[in-house]
């Protein structure tokens, strides 16, 4: 995972009987939880039943470009300013 200024980078395996939409909602409900219990400013920005992600997201799948696509992510941000952090 790696951020840039206005996205995050998430490279994760996913089994072919799961939806990605259900896994993105879950990944992005929770994670909106954990920060807003974390940061108190985000927590003042968002009415408590709103998450603080947009609605869409973009997917791929990787194939034979695992590698290429990992050295991506990890590039993501450094350009202006990196952006790490952790959600648990």
């Amino acid at each position: 995972m790696n951020t840039d200024r206005d996205h995050v980078h998430i490279q994760i395996e996913i089994p072919p009987n799961v939806l990605i939409s259900d896994v993105v909602r879950v990944l992005k409900s929770h994670s909106s939880l954990i920060l807003k219990k974390r940061f108190k400013f985000i927590r003042e920005m968002y009415i408590e039943k709103d998450g603080i992600w947009s609605v869409g997201y973009f997917s791929s799948t990787i194939g034979l470009d695992e590698e290429r696509i990992k050295r991506y992510i990890a590039w993501q941000g450094k350009k202006d300013k990196p952006q790490k952090f952790r959600l648990f």
